[in-house]
């Protein structure tokens, strides 16, 4: 307590602005309580909450409005300084170039061949065996790709449980497994024809789609789905 006035620190834990963002989500805060995160602390009469509603009140709770203050212009706000202030017009400048950024183009999956040349780059050349994920939305488009295991020449362990942690994260509908045979024989072994059964079957369970297991060397691949073994 410092008089009357309460604290940031002396509110309940889901009311911080920090620990609101991590328990509730970057959206649940207002626009006073990002900025008072910007800003870390008030002065001796508000808190960075109140002094952070304080200068948007003087902008007509407008951020463009607030975009255009100058460094000078933050510093009249008593308990913001010239390091306070360059934060919150470095952080306004980077929504603002967000805005004026095109949104990237996630490639769609539509066959085998796709996926095989999606994960080419990342596969070829490699004397130890790898396991890879590519995690799909509703229509096909990649939200990533990703390496879950790596192992030896023989072969790598790989656990379900780890690959659907990891599409359930992104909300991923569906997925495509894929893993080397440094050998470059692309036969797939009798281990990797029950773990695909085992994912596939988990993924029917959580009503993620498994679509495809891919084998690559190099330059080539075999895919589950094409041979009828999904």
């Amino acid at each position: 307590m410092e008089g009357n006035r309460l604290t940031i620190k002396s509110w309940a834990e889901a009311d911080r602005p920090r620990e609101k963002l991590i328990l509730k989500g970057r959206s649940s805060l207002s626009e006073a309580e990002l900025i008072a995160i910007l800003i870390g602390s008030g002065n001796t009469k508000q808190t960075a909450v109140e002094l952070a509603q304080h200068v948007l009140n003087n902008c007509d709770n407008n951020l463009t409005k607030l975009a255009k203050l100058s460094i000078k212009d933050l510093q009249q706000f008593k308990g913001i300084g010239e390091a306070k202030a360059i934060t919150i017009a470095a952080a306004l400048e980077i929504g603002r170039r967000r805005k004026e950024t095109e949104p990237i183009k996630q490639p769609k999956i539509s066959s085998s061949r796709d996926s095989f040349e999606l994960l080419q780059s990342d596969m070829m050349d490699l004397e130890h065996e790898e396991f890879w994920l590519i995690l799909l939305k509703r229509n096909n488009e990649v939200i990533r790709k990703e390496k879950i295991s790596a192992g030896g020449v023989s072969g790598t362990v790989v656990d379900p449980k780890l690959i659907f942690k990891r599409a359930l994260e992104v909300t991923a509908s569906g997925l495509i497994l894929a893993h080397n045979h440094p050998s470059g024989n692309l036969k797939p072994s009798t281990q990797d024809i029950v773990l695909t059964k085992k994912i596939k079957s988990a993924g029917d369970t959580l009503d993620i789609s498994v679509f495809d297991h891919l084998i690559v060397s190099d330059t080539a691949y075999f895919s589950f789905a094409d041979e009828g073994l999904l």
